[in-house]
């Protein structure tokens, strides 16, 4: 299956959630199919590029983000309305087969979602992510952490030298 080049969104710290100077990178259908079979696909798929520590679940409904690692998630089933970048950042519509690459220190929540609705997430060598949620105590600390956060090797969907390996530098 030819894979489409990422949507690519950029968001501003917007004195809550840091955000990144890395983009957010959004591929539009980057699998066909649904539900568990999907899932493992995804799975197989981002361990092979070494994104691996990987779950199942949905988003949470409230902004968090990670400063010690990037996240990639990969919806295997049903459709949500997620809000990235914080409150001042944007709406996405995300069904099964999207796969997002979410930088260190960028919001996510999910507004909306169907009764069906998860995803696999997953971590650059399967690293452990932390839980912010934009409490003042926060930061500067979590802003050390997202500048040490070094760039992954592999894209989690194409692997060495494509997508975020060429869009990060």
């Amino acid at each position: 299956m030819q894979i489409e080049e990422p949507k690519i969104v950029y968001f501003k710290d917007d004195g809550v959630i840091p955000n990144s100077k890395l983009p957010l990178l959004v591929y539009p259908s980057a699998f066909e199919g649904n539900g568990d079979g999907l899932a493992e696909k995804i799975e197989k798929t981002f361990a092979a590029n070494n994104w691996t520590n990987s779950w199942r679940w949905g988003v949470y409904p409230f902004h968090h983000y990670h400063s010690n690692t990037h996240e990639v998630l990969g919806v295997y089933q049903g459709t949500a309305t997620l809000l990235m970048g914080g409150e001042k950042g944007e709406k996405l519509r995300v069904k099964a087969g999207d796969v997002l690459i979410i930088p260190a220190g960028v919001g996510h929540k999910c507004l909306t979602h169907s009764d069906d609705f998860n995803v696999v997430g997953a971590y650059p060598n399967g690293l452990k992510p932390d839980l912010r949620k934009g409490e003042p105590t926060d930061r500067p600390s979590a802003d050390v952490n997202i500048n040490k956060v070094p760039k992954p090797a592999t894209d989690p969907i194409q692997g060495k030298n494509l997508g975020l390996t060429r869009i990060w530098k």
